[in-house]
C-alpha cells in the first residue's frame, strides 16, 4: 500500500523466476484482482492525503486564530500609539486577507481531491466490469492446450466404430486426465425406450452408484426435456481413474449437452453430459461445452456407423429378403466342410432346392406376393433343420443346404421331409385367392458321390435336372452312373443355344394333319415347333422345350411360333381362297394374362386371318393350375373368335371336375391311352368313357399317338371325332 508524499508507479505484479513471460499473470482472474488491490491501495493513500492536508489546515487555522486574538489583546494594552496601532493594522489586515486565500486553497484542494477520488473510483468499477466480461469470454493459452490434448486422441477408425462403446471409453480416459471429472452419461433414443450409459471414472460404492443413477437420470431427463416416466435400459462402465472423494450426490454439478430434434444422423442420440465435484471456471466449463459438442458428433456418428458397419457384414452373409444364408456364406462353407469332414473321416451332404414355376407366381401376383413366399418357405426350411445345418438362399428361387455330418439316406429323408411340407403349405394372395408351390430337390453326399467343390455342384445340380424331368415336386438323388458333370455342362451350353436361337428366329412350325375319323379328311393341322441349328440340322420340340419351359424362355417361343402360324394360314388364304383351321401349342405362362391373345388377334387383323381359325392348344396340367385365370382366359379366348383345345386330357387326377368347371372346344386324350388301346381293356374303357362324356357336353374329342390301322379302328367304334399320329401324317414344314 502507498504512503502519503510516496509516487503511484507501475502496476508492482509478483515475479517468479523464469522467462519475462513468466512474469506476468497467467489467468485473467489474477490479473484482475491484482489491478483493483492496486488501485484501491492509491485510492486509500489520496484519502489519507486529503485527510492529513485538512488537519494540517485546521492547525494552521487554530494556531493563527490565536495569534490574532493575542495581538489584539496587546494592542489593548499599549492604547493609542500612532505608529505601531497602524503597523498593527495592517498586520492584522493582512493575516485576515492571508487566512482567507488560505481557506480558498484548502477548499480547492478539498474540491479535487473529491472530483479525483470520484474518477478513481469509477476507473475501479470499469475495471472490473471489463475484466470480468473478458474471464467470461476469453479462453487462456493452457485451456487451448488442454482442449487440443482431448482432441486429438479422437481419431475414427473402422476397429473403434465398430467397438464405439470401447472407444468412447478411451476418449474420457484421456477426457479425465485433463478435464477431471466423476461421471459420464449418454441418453439415446431407441425404439420402444431410452437408453442411459453410465460411465464411472473410478471405483464407487454401490451406495454412491445408486445415488448417482437416482439423482443424475432426473437431472439429466430434466436437462433433456425428456419425460419422467420414459422406460430406461441402463448400462454402466468403470473406468479406471483418480477420483475425486465424493461426499455428497449434491456435489456433483451437471453439464449437459442436447442434440437439436430432428438432427439426422446420430442413431437417436440425445445427448450427452459431463459431472463433476470439481469446481469450474467459466474459461472451463465453456470448454467443455465445446467438447461435449464434439462427443455428441463422435459418440452419434459412431454408433450410425458401427450399425452400418455390422448390417454390411451380416448382408455380405446373409440374404436381406429371407434373412437366411447367402451365395457368398454357402461357397466359404463348404470350401471349410470338406477338409473338416477329411480330418473327422464323416460324410455330409448338399440339398439343391429349386420351386417349380415359381415365375408364375410373380407373374400372376406380382412380386410382393412372390417375395412372401420366398420368406415362408425360407423360414419352413430353416424350422426342419438341426442346429448346424446351414440353409441358404442361392438366388431367385433356388435354396440349397448343407448337412454337416450327414450321410446320404438322412439327407434323403430331410429332402423328403421338406419337398411335403412345401407341397402342403398354402398361401394368400392380397385380395384372397389361395395356391400352392412345389419344389425340386437334388441331393449329393461327400465324399461318395463327389470330391471337390465343383463337381459337387455340378453333381446335385443334374440331381435337381433330374427331378425336374421326373415331372417335377420330387426329390432326386445324384446317379453317377447316369449323370455326369458332362452332360449338365452340355445342358447349359444348350440353354444359351437356344437363346441365340430365339434371337436370330430359328424356330419354325412344323404342320401335323389331324384327320375327321368319320370322313378320313384332314379336318386340322397341329403346328409343332423345330429348332434349325446353326449346322442346318433340325431338332423336334422333344429335345427342348422342357428346357424352353424351365429357363422361362417360353413366352418368346409362344410369340415367334403364333406369328409364323398365322402367317402361314395367310399364305394358305392366299393359296387356296380359304383359311385352314390351325392348332397352336401356347405355354402355361400365356394363361395369365401376358398378351398373347391381343398379339394374335392384332396379327389376324392385320393379315385378314380369321380368329375362328385358330385353336389353342394347352397341356391339362398347365391349364389348370390356376382355376380362376383359365377361367378368364378362356373368356376372353373366345370373346376375340378363337378356339381352344385341352391336350393331354385325362392325365389328371381330377380331369372331369374340370370338364364340368370349364367348357373347351376340344379335348385331346391322353395319347398314352390311346397308344395302347388296341391291348389294353382298361385304356379302351377309359378312352370310351371319356369320348362319351365329352359328346355329353359338346366337346369334340381328339385321339392322339394314332400309329396304326388297328388304333384308328378302334377310336372310330368309340366315336372319337379326329385322330392324328404317324399312322396318318408326319409333321411337315409347311401346309399343303
Amino acid at each position: 500500500m502507498l504512503r502519503s508524499g510516496q509516487a503511484a508507479g507501475p502496476l508492482a505484479y509478483p515475479t517468479r523466476a523464469g522467462t519475462e513471460q513468466d512474469r506476468f499473470p497467467q489467468d485473467m482472474q489474477q490479473l484482475r484482482k491484482l489491478v483493483i488491490a492496486e488501485l484501491t491501495a492509491l485510492l486509500e493513500s489520496q484519502t489519507r492525503t486529503r485527510i492529513f492536508a485538512s488537519s494540517i489546515s485546521n492547525q494552521i487555522l487554530r494556531e493563527h486564530g490565536a495569534m490574532l486574538a493575542e495581538i489584539r489583546a496587546s494592542l489593548d494594552l499599549v492604547g493609542d500609539q500612532g505608529a505601531m496601532s497602524r503597523l498593527l493594522q495592517t498586520t492584522l489586515s493582512r493575516c485576515a486577507n492571508l487566512d482567507q486565500a488560505f481557506v480558498k486553497l484548502t477548499n480547492e484542494r478539498q474540491r479535487q481531491w473529491r472530483k479525483n477520488g470520484a474518477q478513481l473510483q469509477r476507473v475501479i468499477d470499469d475495471f472490473n466490469a471489463t475484466t470480468q466480461y473478458l474471464a467470461s469470454v476469453l479462453v487462456e493459452k493452457d485451456l487451448f492446450e488442454r482442449q487440443s490434448s482431448v482432441l486429438e486422441n479422437i481419431i475414427l477408425s473402422h476397429e473403434k466404430v465398430s467397438q464405439w462403446k470401447e472407444f468412447v471409453q478411451q476418449i474420457l480416459s484421456g477426457f479425465h486426465s485433463i478435464f477431471p471429472f466423476n461421471f459420464f452419461f449418454i441418453a439415446f433414443a431407441e425404439q420402444n425406450e431410452l437408453s442411459l450409459y453410465f460411465y464411472y471414472m473410478g471405483d464407487y460404492s454401490d451406495e454412491i452408484r445408486g445415488m448417482v443413477r437416482s439423482k443424475t437420470t432426473k437431472d439429466l431427463l430434466m436437462q433433456l426435456a425428456l419425460p419422467d416416466d420414459a422406460p430406461l435400459n441402463i448400462e454402466e462402465f468403470t473406468i479406471p481413474a483418480k477420483n475425486s472423494k465424493l461426499l455428497t450426490i449434491e456435489e456433483v454439478k451437471l453439464i449437459s449437452v442436447a442434440v437439436p430434434e430432428h438432427t439426422p444422423g446420430l442413431a437417436g442420440l440425445l445427448g450427452v453430459a459431463f459431472a463433476s465435484v470439481v469446481p469450474l471456471s467459466h474459461q472451463e466449463q465453456s470448454i467443455i461445452r465445446s467438447l461435449l459438442s464434439v462427443m455428441v458428433m463422435i459418440v452419434g456418428s459412431s454408433k450410425v456407423l458401427s450399425r452400418t458397419l455390422s448390417e454390411l457384414e451380416y448382408y455380405s452373409t446373409h440374404d436381406p429378403l429371407t434373412g437366411i444364408h447367402n451365395r457368398r456364406y454357402f461357397n466359404d462353407m463348404l470350401e471349410y466342410e470338406i477338409p473338416r469332414s477329411e480330418r473327422h473321416n464323416h460324410e455330409f451332404s448338399v440339398l439343391l432346392l429349386d420351386l417349380d414355376d415359381f415365375k408364375d407366381i410373380n407373374d400372376s401376383y406380382g412380386h410382393p406376393v412372390g417375395d412372401s413366399v420366398l420368406i415362408k418357405i425360407a423360414a419352413t426350411i430353416s424350422s426342419r433343420l438341426r442346429k448346424g445345418d446351414i440353409p441358404v438362399r442361392m438366388g431367385g428361387d433356388e435354396f440349397a443346404i448343407i448337412l454337416p455330418e450327414t450321410p446320404l439316406q438322412g439327407a434323403k429323408d430331410v429332402a423328403e421331409s421338406i419337398r411335403s411340407g412345401l407341397h402342403g403349405m398354402s398361401f394368400e394372395t392380397p385380395d384372397g385367392k389361395t395356391f400352392h408351390v412345389s419344389t425340386s430337390v437334388g441331393v449329393i453326399c461327400y465324399p461318395r458321390d463327389a470330391q471337390s467343390v465343383s463337381d459337387l455342384m455340378s453333381g446335385v445340380d443334374i440331381a435337381l435336372y433330374r427331378a425336374k424331368q421326373l415331372g417335377k415336386n420330387e426329390v432326386c438323388v445324384f446317379d453317377a452312373d447316369a449323370n455326369t458333370p458332362q452332360a449338365l455342362q452340355d445342358s447349359r451350353s444348350f440353354v444359351e443355344e437356344l437363346r441365340q436361337a430365339l434371337t436370330e428366329d430359328r424356330f419354325q412350325p412344323y404342320f401335323q394333319p389331324i384327320v375327321d375319323c368319320k370322313t378320313g379328311e384332314i379336318f386340322a393341322y397341329e403346328s409343332v415347333a423345330r429348332l434349325f441349328r446353326a449346322d442346318q440340322t433340325t431338332v423336334a420340340a422333344g429335345t427342348f422345350i422342357e428346357t424352353i419351359e424351365k429357363y422361362g424362355l417360353s413366352r418368346e417361343l409362344d410369340r415367334i411360333i403364333v406369328r409364323k402360324v398365322i402367317e402361314a394360314n395367310k399364305a394358305n388364304i392366299i393359296l387356296h381362297g380359304a383359311p385352314q383351321r390351325l392348332f397352336i401349342n401356347l405355354s402355361a405362362q400365356e394363361i395369365q394374362g401376358r398378351g398373347i391373345l391381343g398379339f394374335a388377334e392384332q396379327l389376324c387383323e392385320r393379315l385378314g386371318v380369321p380368329p375362328s381359325s385358330i385353336v389353342f392348344e394347352i397341356l391339362e396340367r398347365d391349364a389348370i393350375g390356376d382355376m380362376s385365370h383359365m377361367g378368364k382366359f378362356l373368356a376372353n379366348l373366345r370373346k376375340q373368335g378363337f378356339a381352344f383345345a385341352l391336350d393331354d386330357f385325362g392325365s389328371g387326377y381330377n380331369s372331369f371336375h374340370y370338364l364340368r368347371e370349364l367348357h373347351f372346344e376340344y379335348v385331346k386324350i391322353d395319347g398314352a391311352f390311346v397308344r395302347n388301346i388296341v391291348d389294353s381293356k382298361i385304356d379302351l374303357a377309359l378312352v370310351s368313357n371319356l369320348s362319351r362324356l365329352c359328346r355329353d357336353l359338346g366337346t369334340l374329342t381328339i385321339g392322339e399317338y394314332v400309329e396304326s390301322a388297328e388304333i384308328l379302328a378302334v377310336l372310330q367304334d368309340i366315336g372319337i371325332d379326329y385322330a392324328q399320329g404317324f399312322y396318318l401324317g408326319i409333321p411337315k414344314s409347311s401346309l399343303p
